[in-house]
C-alpha cells in the first residue's frame, strides 16, 4: 500500500478569490476525484478547521492499493485537469508518499 498526503499553503488572494474561498473550492476539486481510478483505498481531503493547530490551508489524505494505482490517479485526465487552478492559488506545497 501506499501512502500519498499533500499539504498546500494558499495565497491570500487568487484566481478573484479570497484564501477561505479557494480552498473551499480546491476541496470541492480534490473530492471529484475520490473515484477516479480502482485501488483508491482512502482519499480524504480537508481544510484547515479554527480551534485546531494547522500550518497548511488544505491537507489531501489517500491511500492507494499500489504503486500503479497513484500513478494512474496522478496521469489521470480529471486530476491532471484540477492542477492549473490549484497551482495558481498555492502559495506552498508539500507532499511524502511513502509504502507500507
Amino acid at each position: 500500500m501506499i501512502k500519498h498526503i499533500v499539504f498546500w499553503k494558499l495565497k491570500d488572494q487568487a484566481e478573484g478569490a479570497d484564501r477561505a474561498a479557494n480552498a473551499l473550492k480546491m476541496k470541492a476539486l480534490l473530492d471529484s476525484c475520490a473515484d477516479l481510478v480502482p485501488g483508491i483505498v482512502k482519499f480524504e481531503a480537508a481544510l484547515a478547521q479554527p480551534g485546531l493547530e494547522a500550518t497548511y490551508d488544505v491537507v489531501l489524505y489517500s491511500e492507494f492499493a499500489d504503486r500503479a494505482a497513484l500513478d494512474a490517479y496522478q496521469e489521470h485526465p480529471s486530476h491532471v485537469a484540477i492542477k492549473p487552478f490549484i497551482g495558481a492559488v498555492r502559495e506552498a506545497r508539500q507532499c511524502m508518499d511513502y509504502e507500507v
